[in-house]
C-alpha cells in the first residue's frame, strides 16, 4: 500500500514539474516584443550585409528600418508566425528566411548534410575494414620460396630482351 502511494506521489510530482517547466517556457511567448525578437532572428536583412534582421546594425542600412516596421505592423495585425514568415518569403524571396522551411524540396537542405555525413562515415568504416582484411590476408599468405637459378636466369633473359626492365 505504501509503495502505491509513493508511486502516485512521484507521478504527481513529475506532472507538476512538467507543468511548471511548460509555464516558464511559455511566459512571454505571446508578448509582442519577444515575438518581434524571435521573428527578427528568423529573417535575414535584404541589404546584403548577411546579418539577421534583428541584428542588422550597420550604419545607414537602407532596408532594415523598413523591414522591421513591416514586421512590427504584421505582429500588431495579429498574424501568426507562419503567416508572417510566408509573407516575407513571398515578398522578398526565400533567401529572406534565415533557415530553410521543412516543407517540399527545402527539406533536402535539412536532410542532405546528415546523409552525406552518414555516407562518409560508412565509407570510412568499410575502407578501414577492407584495409584490415588485406593485412590479415597478407599475414596468412604463404611465404614465396627463394629464387632458384632457373627463375633468375629467366628474369635476366626477359630484362635483356625487353631493354632496361625498369624506370
Amino acid at each position: 500500500m505504501a509503495t502505491s502511494s509513493r508511486l502516485s506521489f512521484l507521478i504527481r510530482t513529475v506532472q507538476a514539474s512538467a507543468l511548471a517547466v511548460a509555464v516558464c517556457f511559455s511566459m512571454g511567448a505571446t508578448d509582442a516584443g519577444s515575438r518581434f525578437n524571435d521573428l527578427g532572428h528568423r529573417l535575414m536583412c535584404t541589404c546584403g550585409c548577411a546579418q539577421l534582421l534583428g541584428e542588422c546594425n550597420h550604419v545607414g542600412c537602407p532596408e532594415s528600418g523598413r523591414e522591421r516596421a513591416e514586421l512590427t505592423a504584421a505582429i500588431a495585425a495579429g498574424k501568426t508566425d507562419r503567416e508572417i514568415l510566408d509573407w516575407f518569403a513571398a515578398k522578398y524571396g526565400a533567401t529572406m528566411l534565415a533557415a530553410p522551411t521543412t516543407r517540399g524540396f527545402d527539406l533536402v537542405a535539412w536532410i542532405a548534410p546528415f546523409a552525406v555525413f552518414a555516407a562518409a562515415t560508412l565509407g570510412t568504416i568499410l575502407l578501414i575494414f577492407r584495409w584490415s582484411e588485406g593485412k590479415k590476408l597478407a599475414a596468412a599468405a604463404p611465404v614465396q620460396p627463394a629464387d632458384d637459378a632457373a627463375d633468375r636466369e629467366r628474369r635476366e633473359r626477359i630484362r635483356r630482351e625487353t631493354g632496361d626492365g625498369g624506370f
